[in-house]
């Protein structure tokens, strides 16, 4: 007969413990809290001697099939499934940060606290990269669409208390115009009263503060970065084209709203557009530019960190998202 307080009865007594002691910690680890989130939304990469960081605002579901001209809902819905992807679209709202070592230089804003809690993260992306608000020294504007100045301002002030604001003069005196303002119709998307209504809020407080310089046609703004003509989207819209060390890129705004459609097929349009045939035109001659040139760009609603390289095909052309570097 084993005496119930034998050694290999107790080892055996002892290893049931330990497994159920595992069993127990396991269960704990399972049912910790969803966490919801994901990593801080920010993506680094140098371009010659100048630092670029990529900044996601956030995220929002776009009902892009009631959104998209010049094609119909059914070629929409077909052009997604065959990436997966449906509408309403979840889509990304990018600006970027360039540190060319004498400045640092933000192009567009995001929406700041006007779409939603989704949205509204640039300013806490940027700490989470390094740097802070106060430290900009100057924000380069692409149009004036709420969601590329959103973020200048929160509560009615200053969100970059330092910064000197650069606008296309045509953009800035088109939203700042009560005149047209009077003739657009209802609403806050595109050309609506809405729209310029939020600009002249937003821009307010920078223009009391004198930090609003607006610039005329492709003007250098600082050493390596231009701004050039992309009118379309808006009657001033701009892209900037970064040069360093030999090194391109093209910083683009909105010629592109929905990735998974208006690269194989530029013809398609957004009802936003202030000038859609104008905008279909820009978005072919830049993306011609692009692929031919093998040029890096950069997009606000490409999903994030809106970053790739373009190559022409029979119709349109092909999307190459930058390959993910994890920095040095």
């Amino acid at each position: 007969m084993t005496n119930r307080h034998s050694p290999a009865r107790l080892h055996l007594q002892a290893l049931y413990a330990l497994f159920a002691f595992f069993l127990l910690q396991c269960a704990a680890h399972a049912a910790a809290p969803l966490a919801h989130t994901s990593a801080p939304g920010f993506y680094r990469f140098m371009l010659g001697s100048d630092e670029i960081t990529a900044l996601n605002d956030g995220t929002l579901e776009l009902p892009v099939d009631q959104f998209l001209t010049n094609t119909t809902p059914q070629q929409i819905q077909r052009a997604l499934a065959a990436d997966y992807l449906e509408s309403p679209l979840e889509t990304s709202y990018n600006a970027f940060l360039v540190n060319t070592g004498a400045k640092l230089i933000l192009i567009d804003t995001g929406v700041g606290n006007i779409f939603g809690p989704r949205l509204g993260r640039l300013a806490t992306n940027i700490k989470a990269s390094g740097y802070t608000p106060d430290q900009v020294d100057e924000i380069y504007i692409t149009h004036m669409h709420a969601d590329h100045i959103g973020g200048l301002t929160t509560d009615g002030g200053m969100s970059f208390p330092n910064a000197t604001i650069r606008i296309n003069r045509r953009e800035l005196d088109y939203w700042l115009s009560e005149a047209n303002m009077a003739k657009a119709p209802e609403g806050n998307r595109g050309d609506q009263k809405g729209t310029y209504r939020r600009a002249m809020a937003i821009m307010a407080p920078y223009i009391q503060q004198g930090r609003v310089q607006p610039f005329d046609g492709e003007a250098e703004l600082s050493p390596g970065i231009r701004a050039y003509q992309s009118a379309g989207h808006t009657p001033g819209h701009v892209g900037y084209l970064i040069e360093s060390q030999g090194n391109q890129l093209m910083v683009i705004g909105d010629i592109i709203h929905v990735a998974a459609i208006q690269f194989q097929d530029p013809t398609v349009t957004i009802s936003f557009d202030s000038d859609s045939a104008q905008a279909e035109k820009e978005r072919i001659k830049e993306f011609t530019r692009i692929a031919d040139g093998k040029i890096l760009f950069a997009a606000a609603h490409v999903p994030f960190p809106g970053l790739g390289r373009l190559k022409a095909e029979q119709h349109g052309f092909r999307w190459i998202p930058v390959n993910y570097s994890a920095g040095k």
